[in-house]
Parts: C-alpha cells; structure tokens; sequence
C-alpha cells in the first residue's frame, strides 16, 4: 500500500486490496473513494468485495468510477460532492493515484489557487500539467483558449525583464515581444536602502509601469498562473493563453514575510521595519532618527536572498546616523546573521569589520528569525550552530530591522520549469534552460550561483538578448555570463565599499584599483551609488544601452 496524502482531507493511492483495510482504518481513514472502474486489469479486485472489508471495518466507502484519461468536468463535480459527503479524511485510489488526484486537482480549483494545487499533487508525487488549464480556469475545461502569440514572451516587468526587452529590441527591431506583468508600478528597489538611511525619498525610487516599457513591446497587464513548456505556452489569471516562440523568465523572487511567525501583523509598527519593502523603508529612517538609546536588530535571513549586503548596509546606515546623533554609545547593535560569514567573499570582510567595530555591533552567527512579538518587543530566533543541537533564543529589542524569508514565485515554484529548489533550471554560462531550448531567465529568480542584485541583471540582459538573436540566426549562443554581481556597501553616509564580484567570489572590479579599489571604503564608491547609478537604471538600463555590460564572448578555443 502506497499512501501518498496531498492534504489533510484527502490522500491517494494505487490499487488497495482487502487485506490493506485494517491498516487503512487504522491510519485514521473514515472512508474510501474508489475511481477505478472493475476489470481494468486481471488482478484487480472488486469494489463489491472492498466494499464488504471496507464495512466490517467500519469504514464507508464510494464508488465514482472513471476511464483513464478521460476525466470530465462532471466526474470533478461529482468528486467534489463525494468529498464533501463522505466523512474524512478520505482515501482516494485508482490503478495509480493519478486519476484520484486529478479529479481532486479539479475539484478543489473552485476555492484554492493553482500554485498551491499544484504543489501539492507534485508533493505527492504527481504531475498535473496536462490539466493545468482547466485547474487556472476553475477546473473546467475551457471553451475558448483567445490566444495571443509572439515571437518573444517576457514573464517579468521589473530590472530584469525591461531590460532584456529594451537589449533585444536594439538587436532585432522587428520582433513582436510581449512583456507579461500585473503591476502598476516599477520600483528601483537599490534605492530603498539609501531611504532607510535618509539619503533617497521613496517616491524618487518609482516609476509607472507603462513608462519603461520599451516603445512597440506589448504589455500583457496580468498575473501568470502556470506554464506549458511543451506547447510553447504561458497561461494567464483568467485561463487567457498566450503562445510563444521564445521565452523569457523574469519574475524576480517572492518575499516570504509570512515565514515569520508574527511578522506580518506588527510591521511598520512597534518598531518592526524593513527595507524590503516601498512603504516601509521610510519607516525605518523615522526610528533611527528616533532612537537615542536602546536595542537595535537587524537579520538576514538563509541564503538565496535579494542583494545579500543589504540586511547590513541597513545597519551601517543606522550606526553611522548614530555616530553623528552622537548616541550610538547607549545604542546595543545586533546583527542576527542566519550564515556563518559576515560577507561571503573574504577580500571585503576586513573593512565591514572595521566598521563593525566602529559601531560596536555584535556578530551574532547562525541566528534565523523565527518569531516575532510586536507589541512584547521580542524576537524569537533559532540558533543552529555547527555540531551542536538547534536551540532557541529569544531577544528583547527596540527595534528591529527585518529581512524575510526569499524564495521562488509559487507559479515558478510549480512549474516544468524549476530545479528541485524551486529556482527556474538554466546553465549558467548562456542562462538558457537546461531542459527547453526555446526558454532562457535571469534576474533572482533563475538558480545561477550568482549574487541577486540589480547589477547582475544589468549585465545578464544583453546577454540572454544576445543568445536569444543568436538563436533566431540559427547560431549557438555567443555570449556568456561569468556570474557578475555587485553589492554597494554603504557603511557610512558618503562612503561605499563597493563588492563586485563573480562565480567562486572571483573580484571582478569594474575599475583600476588606482581608480577604485573596491575592498576599501571610499567616496567615490559612494557618488557613484548616489549620483550614477540611478540615472544609469532608468535612462540605460531599462532602454537598452548597455554601458559597461557589453556581453563577454564565447572563447574560440
């Protein structure tokens, strides 16, 4: 007997005979549903005689038979009753459990999202993409697909996505590109530190969505809901379906504030703030001009987050506000790192430590945030240190500077498209999907071991642009990313120890070192944070000038 359960309610399995009852009933099962019709197979045995084991057992049991590979929009309805009626939980078994959990897939796409149904029948084992539209379209079988296709579909309207429009439009002017994204509004999310620290106004880190649009792409104003790789096809909210010759992965990465237990009831209120968010990050600049004594967190959450810097860039700002304030004396400064480095590459550490020394902050190492008691003033954390048991600790805290949880897109996370990670699956030299020719990604949400940051897609656009018209000339692909990221440091207001780095953490300066050398603080690091490199975004970047992002070739040994 193979149990394979997908949620409270409802498990699934493979063929069950008489002698499984006893342990079905006592696994805790009420009832059984039956979808495999009798004389499938030779071996098969009876619903008559289940059912009299099922009822000496104590267990009630239905039967709804289905034929393989035709599951109605009936056959979901009628399931649908059955889970309703029978008592639970319910067993569900066909001949594999595929069918059992199809009809489950379809029924219960009236009142869950297909993200999740999907994760959970891929949970247990099955895949549901070949009824991934009719689950979008509330588990009915669509009436009219209304298609829409184009040569080149970008999933994604942020850094990313623009950008590797606007690069491949210079290259191909005659391409029909769509860019499919809901949002009203884009955000150059690199400014939101400098808010927190009272540098930036939040309103100067926006932009209207149909602004950046390169001129001639089309705007598809809506969410994705699931993909179909092997038809070439992205299926929107609503069931909509738009085809494509090429496709391009672009969604960014999921902040998971609901990871904290607690966190999304108290933020921007009793001292819980964040720079991960627009409408917070001035929240956070509000307390440090407030505080004049106290305790101060600051965390980072387990890697793969956005820009891995910028949990601390938060609390150099912070200290540096309190040098000048002239408090930073009554001031207690944690960081709450859930890694075990304070940067991940070694050649930047001796000037964060100078400048965790200037501000007396405490280096506080496999520490994850786990909990939060807003109106309490206490952050609960597990300590998970090398070769010792886990252990939890909780902090009492005047404020606290909060990074969450990062992970995938639920609609990537389900997807053909993803590692076992949830990450979309690409080669990391061409960022080309490893399995689907036709599909490439950058920006955070693809698994490349590089730094997320808005610098690494600033040179990851050209390139995919420029592999991408490769492709459509019929070449192999030409260029190749060498892992590039870059982490202004801001540790202190008018200073920058400006991290650009690549795979392995190999440097990858972008300046002579008598020019900039990036592993000391400097003020020239900071005028390029402050002055260059917003204006480089939105005037650049987003238009597809690639100033200093010509893509590197392939070697020709």
């Amino acid at each position: 007997m193979d149990l394979k359960k997908i949620s409270d309610d409802i498990t699934v399995s493979p063929q069950i005979t008489a002698d499984d009852i006893p342990a079905i009933k006592a696994a805790g099962f009420r009832s059984i549903l039956c979808n495999r019709p009798d004389g499938e197979a030779a071996d098969q045995p009876t619903v008559t005689e289940l059912q009299a084991a099922a009822t000496a057992a104590g267990l009630e049991m239905r039967y709804q038979p289905v034929v393989p590979g035709k599951v109605s929009d009936a056959d979901a309805k009628a399931f649908a009753t059955n889970m309703r009626e029978l008592p639970g939980p319910v067993l569900a078994y066909c001949r594999t459990g595929t069918r059992s959990a199809t009809l489950w897939s379809l029924a219960a796409a009236k009142t869950m999202a297909p993200a999740d149904i999907l994760a959970a029948t891929k949970a247990a084992g099955y895949d549901m993409a070949g009824v991934v539209r009719r689950i979008v379209n509330g588990g009915k079988t669509p009436t009219d697909s209304g298609d829409a296709s184009f040569d080149v579909v970008i999933v994604g309207g942020g850094a990313a996505g623009i950008s590797v429009a606007a690069s491949l439009q210079a290259r191909k002017a005659s391409l029909n590109i769509a860019i499919i994204d809901p949002a009203d509004i884009h955000y150059y999310q690199p400014g939101w530190t400098m808010v927190g620290g009272g540098i930036f106004e939040a309103q100067d880190t926006a932009r209207t969505m149909g602004s950046l649009i390169p001129k001639g792409v089309h705007w598809i104003k809506s969410a994705v809901a699931a993909f179909e790789p092997k038809d070439n096809a992205v299926i929107l909210d609503g069931c909509r379906v738009v085809k494509y010759t090429r496709l391009i992965v672009a969604p960014g990465l999921k902040l998971d504030w609901h990871g904290v237990e607690g966190l999304v009831e108290t933020l921007g209120k009793n001292g819980v703030t964040s720079n991960y968010r627009y409408d917070l990050a001035p929240y956070t600049w509000e307390l440090v001009r407030g505080m004049t004594s106290g305790r101060a967190l600051f965390t980072q959450p387990p890697m793969p987050i956005k820009c891995a810097g910028a949990p601390q860039k938060a609390m150099y700002l912070s200290g540096d506000a309190w040098v000048r304030a002239g408090v930073i004396k009554d001031i207690d400064i944690q960081f709450m790192n859930a890694g075990g480095v304070l940067f991940g590459v070694k050649d930047y550490v001796p000037a964060l430590e100078t400048y965790v020394k200037k501000y007396g902050v405490d280096l506080n190492f496999f520490h994850t945030l786990k909990a939060i008691d807003g109106p309490g003033r206490t952050a609960t954390f597990k300590v998970a240190k090398p070769d010792t048991e886990p252990t939890e600790v909780t902090v009492e805290f005047d404020m606290i500077h909060v990074v969450p949880p990062q992970v995938a897109p639920d609609f990537i996370r389900v997807s053909p498209l993803a590692d076992a990670a949830g990450w979309v699956d690409v080669d990391q030299s061409t960022l080309r999907h490893k399995e689907y020719d036709n599909i490439w990604s950058l920006g955070d949400v693809m698994n490349a071991p590089n730094a997320k940051t808005a610098a690494a897609a600033r040179i990851q656009a050209p390139i995919v642009a420029q592999n991408v018209a490769d492709d459509i000339a019929g070449r192999s692909p030409t260029a190749v990313y060498n892992g590039y990221g870059s982490c202004p440091l801001t540790v202190e207001r008018g200073k920058i120890v400006l991290a650009e780095f690549g795979y392995g953490g190999t440097l990858l300066p972008s300046f002579p070192k008598w020019m900039l050398d990036g592993t000391k603080p400097s003020r020239a690091a900071w005028l390029l944070k402050e002055k260059v490199l917003p204006p480089i975004y939105w005037k650049a970047m987003l238009r597809g000038k690639e100033w200093m992002a010509s893509p590197e070739p392939v070697s020709a040994n």
